[in-house]
């Protein structure tokens, strides 16, 4: 059972790994790893000093805040409210609607908002039907982030709960008795019972997180944005797809992706010490 998924993880992750030793070539494919001139950090400072570098990291990290704000703790919410839910058919319908929108592809994800909000779309007749006047949700900038955390959000907020509601069933049911009998009610039960033991699950996958700060869904940022929208929507992965791929400048491309995996084991590490010295639960 464990063979197949270490072949997976040595072919596609580790070995790879090697391969970001052109972020200090100009690597050329006809060349090769051994050919091809050293250069040092020659992409790093380019990267660094690049005007545009601000505008990304900011975007980058705006996006990710939105998610770490709105995305992180609603699968945790859902999850406690499929828990008070008694009625074990309305609970598993809730679940399985949540659920689906996982199972659906970026791609359709991204075609299905932009027929939503199209000038002629759901969003826009909803808004007139209220006496608002119709706006251009996949031209304006200020909208992108809104848009791009609330379909997050729908796609994957069902999925997320599957993990907390394994860790709410592993609580003691006699917790809750003598909960009750100390006078509880049902928020200060799960405020203090029900949180309190789902806590080292909400710490390790909040690390994990935090591990891909600088990371964002960029396909799905590739099939919303547009030029009018570059302000706010363009980051870091997409700005190293647009260089490193279109424009063929893979050294510089393979720099960029070890500069965010060199930030995301800083903040790993901080977060994994910040939280054992908080609760005592960490990722090592």
């Amino acid at each position: 059972m464990f063979a197949l998924p270490a072949v997976y993880f040595i072919l596609f992750h580790f070995i790879p790994i090697f391969g970001n030793i052109i972020a200090f070539q100009n690597y050329n494919v006809f060349s090769g790893f051994i050919k091809s001139p050293w250069v040092g950090f020659k992409h790093f400072q380019v990267f660094l000093s690049d005007p545009y570098f601000w505008k990304l990291v900011r975007n980058t990290l705006m996006l990710n805040l939105y998610g770490l704000v709105f995305n992180f703790p609603a699968p945790i919410i859902l999850a406690l409210l499929l828990n008070e839910l008694r009625l074990k058919f309305f609970k598993r319908f809730v679940q399985s609607v949540a659920y689906l929108p996982h199972f659906l592809s970026t791609v359709v994800i991204s075609g299905m908002l932009v027929n939503f909000l199209a000038i002629d779309g759901v969003l826009n007749r909803l808004v007139e039907w209220f006496g608002g006047s119709q706006i251009q949700f996949l031209i304006e900038p200020s909208w992108f982030r809104t848009i791009f955390t609330a379909s997050d959000i729908w796609q994957q907020v069902g999925w997320g709960t599957i993990i907390y509601l394994a860790a709410l069933t592993g609580v003691d049911p006699q917790l809750y008795e003598a909960a009750r009998m100390d006078g509880a009610n049902r928020w200060k039960q799960m405020l203090h019972v029900t949180l309190p033991s789902i806590f080292p699950v909400i710490t390790i996958l909040f690390l994990l997180t935090i591990g891909n700060f600088l990371s964002v869904g960029y396909e799905k940022i590739l099939l919303l944005y547009n030029g009018a929208t570059y302000e706010t929507a363009d980051v870091i992965q997409t700005y190293v797809y647009r260089r490193g791929l279109l424009g063929s400048d893979l050294s510089f491309a393979a720099a960029v992706s070890v500069f965010q995996s060199v930030v995301a084991y800083v903040l790993v590490v901080g977060a994994n010490r910040f939280t054992k010295w908080l609760g005592g639960t960490s990722l090592w």
